[in-house]
């Protein structure tokens, strides 16, 4: 086997600092650019969850995250350093990796979880230890024996992180990990998932459409539409400020109305949204805030105080 090319990325990067940043990818699918990321951080210890409709992009940008889809342009900086084609194997070894169909070996639990450490050559005691950590914290202790093949949908995505998770990656990176469960499971999976995501260190990376559980789990969201990255903000914003019509319509929060200044007067504004076209505008304007200033008049026709 041939060697592998140590990745040094220099000092631990700690929490908030920038540990995955990408500038100008593209990636092109015959003659049709479906993904085009000019710039895009992802800070250590924090969770980006990448939000957006069905073929907006969002598995393709995961994949080009974890090295398996090949860019046809732009750089990733993994804590600083460009990662070319030669720290391909370097690099996955020191991320984790989940899809929506956990792809199990057949074999047992136990050696599905064990599977990485030992292509790392991890010695058998800290593989057992590893390994039974994490299957209790995934609560599938149970299950060590069990054959692969005879788990249930939402036992088996808990097994494939699991076996994620043991190999304790920098970076995790799931695409849509709930989303062949039937609700109360995924519901289930979800809680677990998120308070081992608060215990750990882990930065990662979740692609999902659902607009709720973007918001649980991500610590900023980024909206993504027809390839490009729209908006990247903590949950809250985004969805009560959107950046623009489309993200709105996205996310089903209100845009803002678009108009310009009539009139203004002690602190009041008229705004002409263009409902009334062909109006004196003016004229009706000035009649509004006369109006508005009488009815914060006291009965003796004295202003209300300020308060």
């Amino acid at each position: 086997m041939a060697a592998v090319r140590p990745l040094d990325p220099g000092p631990a990067r700690r929490p908030g600092e920038v540990l995955l940043d990408v500038r100008d990818l593209v990636v092109i699918r015959g003659t049709r650019r479906i993904l085009e990321v000019d710039s895009l951080e992802i800070r250590a210890g924090q969770t980006l969850a990448v939000v957006g409709p069905n073929g907006a992009g969002k598995s393709t940008l995961l994949l080009s995250l974890a090295r398996l889809v090949r860019p046809d342009a732009g750089v990733v900086r993994f804590a600083g350093r460009p990662l070319g084609p030669g720290d391909d194997l370097a690099y996955r070894r020191r991320i984790g990796l989940v899809l929506p169909a956990p792809l199990l070996l057949s074999a047992s639990v136990f050696d599905n979880v064990a599977a990485g450490l030992r292509f790392r050559r991890v010695d058998a005691p800290e593989i057992r230890r590893r390994v039974e950590l994490w299957l209790e914290r995934l609560s599938i202790g149970h299950l060590r024996d069990r054959h692969a093949g005879g788990l249930s949908t939402g036992e088996a995505q808990r097994v494939s992180l699991a076996r994620a998770l043991v190999l304790d990656p920098e970076l995790l990176l799931l695409d849509e990990p709930f989303a062949s469960l039937d609700p109360g499971t995924r519901a289930e999976l979800t809680d677990d998932f998120e308070r081992l995501r608060r215990g750990t260190a882990t930065t990662c990376v979740i692609v999902t459409h659902d607009l709720n559980e973007a918001a649980r789990l991500g610590d900023r969201m980024a909206v993504l539409l027809e390839g490009r990255i729209r908006q990247c903000d903590v949950p809250a914003r985004v969805m009560a400020a959107p950046a623009d019509d489309e993200v709105a319509a996205f996310t089903g929060a209100p845009s803002g109305i678009r108009g310009r200044v009539v009139a203004s007067r002690g602190g009041l504004v008229v705004v002409d949204t263009g409902a009334a076209p062909g109006t004196d505008l003016p004229a009706r304007a000035e009649a509004l805030l006369d109006a508005a200033q009488q009815a914060a008049m006291g009965d003796d026709g004295d202003a209300a105080p300020d308060r």
